[in-house]
């Protein structure tokens, strides 16, 4: 089923893969990366797609709204409704609404997380039948994620104001306000957004890699991608109690196999997973 409308925005499109099965069967969503500025859901992994159809799991890859046409907390409720959205159909795609997964790389990673750890947007009194449904998931992966979309906090997180990776202005516009004076007093919006403040035990597990080198932040892409995120999401995961693994590419523990296996197996295979 390629190209189907989940919400009113052009962007707001899917592509969704069914395995064959005579009973409803699990769902994988891909979230491409892109920082949130470019990307397609036409970056989905064949091996990917091709493995989890084998296993008799559903694929389904989005697209969602781009900076600076939306602000990242109407980004993240795109992807959102797109869960919703597939959810609500469930039985007209053959689709086990109670399993459902999600993953991506950089941006998408970031997003899986966030809809991993966010209070269920369900919002019952909704008109909208689509917004009454879950957005919650059964696990979350992520490759070169970031910690969190509180961008006050990676100074601390990293080590480094970023000052020499970021533009003037970019962190008060990642969020559609105006001035830094504007960003101060939007508490409750950068929590909303911040992953490692809400986790909690009731979450489901993850699965986290890196494939960026340790040390110094040296560039952007090692600003964005630096493998503290990921080890930062497991800190606040192992506090809450739930379930975590981390791997890196170089660095201890190395993921013993390609990432996308490893990754297939996670989602499909265990308590909370697919």
């Amino acid at each position: 089923h390629a190209a189907v409308r989940y919400g009113p925005h052009e962007r707001n499109l899917l592509d969704l893969w069914l395995a064959p099965s005579t009973r409803p069967t699990p769902l994988v969503v891909f979230i491409h990366g892109g920082g949130f500025v470019n990307g397609s859901r036409m970056s989905a992994a064949p091996e990917m797609i091709a493995g989890c159809l084998a296993a008799g799991v559903s694929y389904m890859a989005i697209d969602y709204r781009f900076r600076p046409g939306a602000p990242i907390q109407d980004i993240l409720r795109d992807c959102g409704r797109a869960i919703q959205f597939v959810r609500h159909h469930a039985s007209r795609y053959h689709l086990d609404p109670a399993r459902i997964a999600a993953y991506g790389s950089s941006a998408g990673a970031g997003t899986s997380l966030w809809l991993a750890f966010h209070p269920d947007l369900a919002d019952p009194a909704s008109p909208d039948p689509i917004l009454r449904q879950s957005s919650r998931l059964v696990a979350a992966g992520a490759l070169n994620t970031q910690a969190t979309y509180n961008l006050l906090r990676w100074p601390k997180l990293l080590g480094t104001s970023g000052d020499d990776f970021s533009r003037p202005g970019e962190v008060a516009a990642f969020y559609g306000l105006k001035s830094d004076t504007e960003l101060e007093q939007a508490g409750a919006l950068l929590a909303d957004v911040d992953m490692l403040g809400l986790v909690s035990p009731d979450d489901p597990p993850v699965f986290l890699f890196s494939s960026q080198g340790d040390g110094p932040v040296r560039d952007r892409g090692h600003f964005l991608h630096h493998p503290e995120h990921a080890r930062a999401v497991k800190r606040a995961c192992d506090a809450a109690g739930v379930p975590a693994v981390i791997w890196f590419a170089r660095l201890e523990p190395r993921l013993p196999a390609g990432h996308t296996s490893e990754l297939r197996k996670f989602l499909q295979i265990g308590r909370a997973h697919v």
